[in-house]
């Protein structure tokens, strides 16, 4: 167990999962996955941490400021915060020890090494949001979460056979699959404030073009789109998913060949409106333009005066 020095703040280097249970007092009963139930090691200090490993932390308790890359985040009671390897999260050490409840669920990558789920671990795209975009659950969804978190801790407590591995990653997978469901929940439970994204989405693309960005920035990407709306890409893109049916690509795609039948209807050739609009070649202007159209803006011009 490293704690390292970055700038003013002391990082906790959780390597392995039994890192971060032996700087909290939780043992470790499996080199590769730690369940941690908060109630029965607190109090604790906290820690900033820079995880190697996977983690889904289950806090219950209110008014905890944790530090979470470049932000901060409010938990409230039954919310859930999802990090994987590579990142940083937590809350430095003030020498305070704090009482906290709820659970944490850590697991290494080489868990699931031979498993499936190995590959299928892209598909869980909410381990890339942002703090702000956490999970916060009905007391149902609580519960389950909570029973499995358990399950995982009785099976730790077992004597290791050749099944033990493939039985927590089955428990893993069923954890991740019920988060899944329940952020699809929280999208459609949260209409109001995902149509406000949309609007906000397509209100940043006309300004976009109408500011000329296209000239020097290039088409816009969904990586510019969800930084400008404070959202991470994966969440951005899971919200316009859910509200259109389409991908954030396609929408924007959309909105440009929009604005470029406008232009063809106004009388531009091809070649001027491939260049307004900030494409370098007109050919790829003209791919677009027939992936989305199913004709050439040529035929399409063909059409208007026919």
């Amino acid at each position: 167990m490293d704690i390292v020095r970055k700038g003013m703040s002391h990082i906790l280097k959780v390597r392995n999962v039994n890192d971060y249970g032996s700087y909290i007092g939780c043992p470790v009963r499996h080199p590769l996955v730690c369940v941690v139930d908060y109630a029965e090691v607190s109090p604790i200090r906290h820690s900033l941490n820079n995880y190697s490993v996977y983690g889904l932390f289950l806090r219950d308790d209110a008014d905890v400021d944790l530090d979470y890359g470049c932000g901060k985040y409010d938990y409230n009671k039954g919310t859930l915060l999802c990090v994987a390897p590579g990142q940083i999260g937590g809350k430095e050490d003030n020498g305070e020890r704090v009482s906290i409840t709820g659970w944490a669920l850590l697991f290494h990558p080489d868990l699931l090494h031979g498993f499936p789920l190995e590959k299928r671990m892209k598909e869980y795209s909410f381990f890339d949001y942002r703090v702000n975009e956490a999970l916060h659950m009905t007391d149902e969804e609580h519960d389950i979460l909570v029973s499995l978190m358990r399950q995982i801790q009785d099976e730790l407590c077992k004597k290791p056979d050749e099944l033990q591995n493939a039985i927590l990653v089955g428990y893993i997978e069923l954890m991740l699959n019920f988060c899944l469901r329940f952020y699809n929940r929280q999208f459609l439970t949260r209409k109001i404030e995902n149509s406000d994204i949309l609007v906000r989405f397509d209100r940043l693309l006309r300004d976009y073009f109408d500011n000329k960005l296209q000239l020097t920035l290039g088409l816009p990407t969904v990586q510019y789109c969800a930084d400008k709306l404070c959202l991470s890409p994966n969440y951005f893109g899971d919200v316009i998913k859910k509200s259109t049916g389409d991908t954030a690509s396609n929408h924007i795609r959309r909105f440009v060949i929009r604005l470029a039948k406008n232009g063809l209807a106004a009388g531009e050739t091809v070649s001027q409106v491939s260049d307004r609009l900030g494409f370098e070649y007109s050919q790829h202007f003209s791919r677009m333009f027939k992936k989305q159209e199913g004709i050439t803006p040529s035929e399409y011009c063909q059409k208007l005066h026919s």
